[in-house]
């Protein structure tokens, strides 16, 4: 317990899924957590400040961030979790479509690392984790939008990595196979299974499983830690 205590953490996505599960896990272990969504309507998590932010616009981010800042003086920790997906394949998908995914999986870890790296780097410290995925490790049919702005997410997070690595500022990303998140229970149940078949355990993870791997990214425990992807994944990539 106290991992993180007195961290000053920014979850987005953080309405259910992975992005509530690790805003309930920083809360447990000590951060005074912004728990972040496109409205600030949701459940409330308990030990978390519950605030509204589409991270696909700048404006909001700047808004939400200076907010932060203001009252707290500096982010320790920015978990860029929100995410949407689209099945189209390069054929099918419209300009539309692509640009909602990339906006949100992709302009808006950008925009998210922007926008705390500042405060980051005045106080010296700072941990930015942001959620890839498999299929951006690995190919897969369709998915054309969803796997090119995961591809990408693991590139900045190599690119900010090493750019901030001597400011004390770590940045690295997750990378989770199938998730038992309502999103993905969304999905189309063939595709569902035949991820789940293709992953060594057998099975899909629970959130929080995810999250703890967060909450050691964020933590003082992963200091030596920066510009790496922790597959959280069940063996589907070791395949």
């Amino acid at each position: 317990m106290n991992r993180l205590q007195g961290k000053i953490a920014l979850v987005t996505g953080a309405q259910q899924g992975i992005g509530r599960a690790t805003a309930e896990a920083f809360a447990a272990e000590g951060a005074i957590v912004y728990a972040a969504d496109l409205t600030d309507g949701f459940e409330k998590i308990d030990g978390a400040h519950s605030i509204a932010l589409d991270v696909s616009r700048e404006e909001a981010w700047q808004s939400a961030v200076d907010a932060i800042v203001a009252e707290h003086g500096t982010i320790d920790v920015l978990v860029n979790n929100a995410g949407v997906i689209a099945y189209s394949g390069i054929e099918d998908i419209g300009i539309e479509e692509w640009n909602r995914v990339i906006g949100v999986d992709q302009t808006g870890v950008w925009l998210g690392m922007r926008s705390v790296i500042p405060s980051m780097l005045s106080a010296g410290a700072g941990s930015i984790i942001n959620l890839s995925s498999a299929w951006g490790v690995v190919g897969g049919v369709g998915v054309a939008a969803y796997q090119a702005a995961k591809g990408a997410v693991r590139s900045m997070t190599r690119n900010a990595a090493i750019t901030y690595a001597q400011q004390g500022v770590r940045v690295n990303s997750i990378v989770p196979g199938w998730i038992r998140t309502p999103l993905a229970e969304a999905q189309d149940p063939e595709i569902n299974a035949r991820v789940i078949g293709g992953t060594p355990m057998g099975r899909g993870a629970e959130p929080i499983e995810i999250a703890y791997g967060a909450v050691y990214l964020a933590s003082d425990e992963s200091s030596y830690v920066t510009g790496t992807d922790l597959v959280i994944d069940g063996g589907l990539l070791a395949r």
